[in-house]
């Protein structure tokens, strides 16, 4: 089986960063699973294989509901790092049936599409006074004065988070989603745990608030919602809020500057766009699927599988890489191509099966006002500096997006 010294994949090398697309076909054409040595991890390539084992019960996000790490042949985190994995571990994407079952059925309750419809009209009003004082200026980073602040304020506005207190919440989901990346440093991880202890001590006051006072927020929400006798331990409710606010706007804030960029670089699919508004729907559908905010989802072997003859042992860690299988010609007619109207698309970048993205309707609404906000407002818009990736291959996005809306 072929080593890591001969394949293009590299995830830390800022070429593959900059344009990973041709190293995944590459990785398509080596096979259905391949071993890559540096992560400790076999790398899955290809669509139909991705969407089918996103689905597989003998895969998890986590093993510790069937074994302990030493049954599994793993090392136990060390135990400094253990702010972060409270908080990471007791949020129902790194968990599994029964608890996840029961955490995302009462997360439910209070996250309804009902609640996602009725935040339509500060959605639309927010993007449009956001895209106004970045035309007002001529300008700016669409990074800072758009794509952050939009889902950031949404998701904190749902939860219930004072005004006052929103300036942290980026800072610390940047230092905790740090840790998602492959082979994260102890400097990385330092700064995980310091914003998982700081962000559960706010949580849990905040709580602690509501509980005197309810809301009608999602934190209150969260401590009313019971099914059957089931309720959310306040663990589980800090560690819902922090998945909630984390991916309610990472991955919706590097899909707008991911999505841009690349209209940017395809002058006639932007205009096409903004001679029929209409395409707004499909356009984000495409862009996600085009240059994936979440190229990577890690599964772990909880029974033998066999990929293509292959056989993952157990204790094995599988790497899904989403950005791939979005450009697979298997699936994908022209993958490379950007098709605004694309109408046959399954991308899976809101990934599928028990762990599908809650809120993957919040993020459509957001992509969508923001982006016929941006048509409207900046018929214009054009790239002012060309931008640099962030040095993040799971969680890919810009280091700033500068524009001249003039």
């Amino acid at each position: 089986m072929a080593g890591p010294d001969d394949l293009a994949f590299d995830p830390w090398d800022p070429e593959f960063l900059a344009d990973p697309y041709p190293a995944y076909a590459e990785l398509r054409a080596r096979g259905r699973v391949i071993r890559y040595e540096p992560t400790d991890q076999w790398l899955v390539p290809r669509h139909a294989d991705v969407s089918a084992l996103l689905r597989d019960r003998r895969l998890g996000r986590t093993y510790r509901h069937r074994f302990t790490h030493e049954d599994f042949g793993r090392t136990p985190p060390p135990p400094e790092h253990e702010p972060f994995h409270t908080l990471n571990d007791h949020g129902m994407l790194d968990l599994e049936p029964p608890d996840h079952t029961r955490i995302r059925r009462l997360v439910s309750k209070a996250f309804t599409p009902r609640t996602v419809e009725r935040l339509k009209p500060y959605v639309h009003g927010l993007a449009n006074e956001l895209v106004g004082k970045l035309v007002e200026a001529g300008g700016g980073d669409l990074l800072t004065d758009v794509a952050e602040p939009l889902p950031v304020a949404v998701i904190a506005e749902m939860l219930g988070i004072p005004e006052a207190d929103r300036a942290q919440l980026r800072p610390w989901s940047a230092d905790i989603c740090g840790m998602y990346e492959l082979n994260p440093s102890e400097e990385t991880a330092g700064k995980a745990v310091r914003a998982s202890a700081e962000f559960s001590d706010y949580l849990r006051g905040l709580i602690a608030e509501r509980r005197k006072e309810p809301g009608d927020d999602l934190i209150s929400g969260l401590i009313a919602a019971h099914d059957e006798g089931d309720r959310l331990t306040e663990q589980e409710m800090v560690s819902t809020a922090v998945l909630l606010l984390n991916a309610g706007h990472e991955a919706t804030v590097n899909a707008t500057v991911n999505g841009w960029y690349a209209l940017f670089r395809n002058p006639g699919r932007l205009a096409e766009l903004r001679a029929d508004h209409s395409l707004v729907p499909s356009a984000i559908e495409e862009l996600m699927r085009y240059d994936t905010p979440l190229q990577l989802f890690e599964r772990w072997v909880l029974e033998d599988i066999e990929i293509d003859g292959t056989t993952i042992p157990r204790g094995a860690e599988i790497a899904m890489l989403f950005g791939s299988a979005n450009h697979d010609p298997a699936v994908f007619d022209r993958p490379g191509r950007l098709d605004l109207a694309r109408t046959d698309n399954p991308h899976i970048s809101f990934s599928a099966g028990i762990h599908y993205c809650i809120g993957a309707p919040l993020a459509r609404i957001e992509l969508a006002a923001s982006m016929t906000a941006l048509l409207e407002q900046a018929p214009t818009l054009s790239l002012k500096t060309a931008p640099t990736r962030k040095p993040n291959f799971v969680i890919r996005g810009l280091t700033a997006l500068h524009v001249e809306t003039g």
